[in-house]
C-alpha cells in the first residue's frame, strides 16, 4: 500500500486533508483538516515511534533490536520529541 504523502511535492509544505471517502457506501466528506502530529513526522520517525510503543516503551529493548547503543536511541527519541513540540 502506498504511503500517505505528508509534504507538498512542489514546495515541501505540510499537506492538509481535503476529502475523506467511504469505500463501502461512497459517502464523501469535504473540508480542510490538518494531519495529526504523528503523521507529520517522517516515515522513519513514525516507524521508530511504532517500535517504541511495541517494545512497551523500553529504549533498552529498542537499542538491542536496532543494534544501536542506548544513548543513540535515546537521542533519536529526544529529537522526535523536540520535533513534536515544535508543531
Amino acid at each position: 500500500m502506498a504511503q500517505l504523502p505528508i509534504k507538498c511535492p512542489s514546495c515541501q509544505n505540510t499537506l492538509e486533508v481535503s476529502e475523506l471517502s467511504c469505500a463501502h457506501c461512497e459517502t464523501k466528506i469535504s473540508g480542510t483538516y490538518g494531519l495529526p502530529a504523528l503523521m507529520q513526522l517522517s516515515i522513519e520517525d513514525q516507524e521508530f515511534i511504532l517500535e517504541f510503543v511495541l517494545t512497551g516503551g523500553s529504549l533498552k529493548k529498542m537499542a538491542t533490536q536496532l543494534g544501536k547503543s542506548y544513548p543513540t536511541v535515546r537521542n533519536k527519541l529526544d529529537d522526535i520529541i523536540e520535533e513534536l513540540n515544535s508543531k
